[in-house]
């Protein structure tokens, strides 16, 4: 804990350090982006949600020294952090510079950063409103905590680091800004029934993929109508059904996802002959192939 205590309060934070640390968070977040192997894991998910840049703004805001000193050493970080995410990516995509329409979103949140830091700083005065300042974050925090560990419950274990980040930091943030042990221990109940109301909302609201796996005549190669049967073969993954869509004036094979992961979709014909299909799911999207 004493390490900690020093991590976030006790760095000398320089300007130098946080121009260097701000390029090293942007070419490190590019990376992800970049490299396919890191799709739908816990390392991309720097590149589109908060958790990590909630680290690096607590920690700028906990070694410096004034609310303005603060205010500026976050604003310049995520000044040059988040363009440069874009920069890096622009050879390597098809928008080109086109890619930076992406960062309107975050431009909005690096200026709200100027405030936020300013604000931010006023925790450091270990005063019991410094946790209504902090309690916002762990909100935030919590609700990528229930994102994370929905996609980890539905692909196995897909987000699971991120899911665990979730919860230390949630649990850390508030023993490591405050001093005093009851305002300690408030941030931590707090901390403790985010957790809890986040868990119990994840499992009750479990994600779901509704998409079309097939049609007849389509691009697998499928044929079959309406006296088909298609069934997956491990009914854990998911359901599925064969219907007829009047708008194309054809039949399809709908499915209600539940898991991710690689199972078999069958078709099944009247006399009983069967076509095999290899299917591996994801969060959004799927791959089948006919076996």
């Amino acid at each position: 804990m004493e390490r900690l205590k020093k991590l976030f309060g006790g760095t000398d934070l320089t300007w130098k350090k946080v121009i260097l640390l701000a390029i090293a968070a942007g070419v490190y977040t590019a990376i992800m982006a970049l490299l396919p192997i890191t799709k739908d894991t816990s390392f991309a998910d720097i590149t589109i949600s908060f958790e990590v840049w909630i680290l690096f703004g607590i920690f700028i805001i906990m070694n410096s020294r004034t609310p303005l000193d603060s205010g500026l050493k976050c604003f310049v970080f995520f000044l040059i952090s988040q363009p440069l995410v874009y920069l890096i990516q622009v050879p390597f995509s098809e928008l080109g510079f086109g890619i930076f329409s992406y960062y309107r979103y975050w431009f909005i949140w690096t200026i709200l950063t100027l405030p936020m830091g300013i604000i931010g700083h006023l925790m450091k005065r270990g005063k019991w409103w410094g946790l209504l300042i902090l309690t916002p974050m762990l909100i935030l925090l919590g609700i990528h905590y229930e994102m994370f560990l929905a996609k980890t419950i539905y692909y196995f274990p897909h987000h699971l680091l991120s899911t665990i980040f979730c919860i230390v930091t949630l649990l850390i943030y508030p023993a490591v800004i405050f001093e005093s042990k009851k305002i300690k221990a408030a941030g931590l109940i707090i901390s403790v029934l985010i957790i809890a109301a986040m868990t119990v909302y994840a499992y009750m609201n479990r994600s779901v993929y509704n998409t079309v796996l097939l049609s007849n005549g389509g691009e697998a190669g499928a044929e079959f109508d309406g006296s088909c049967t298609a069934y997956l073969e491990d009914s854990r993954y998911g359901e599925v059904e064969v219907v007829y869509n009047e708008a194309i004036e054809n039949y399809m094979v709908e499915a209600e996802l539940k898991h991710g992961g690689k199972t078999a979709l069958i078709l099944e014909r009247a006399d009983g002959t069967k076509e095999i299909y290899d299917l591996n799911i994801r969060y959004s999207d799927y791959d089948i192939e006919k076996r």
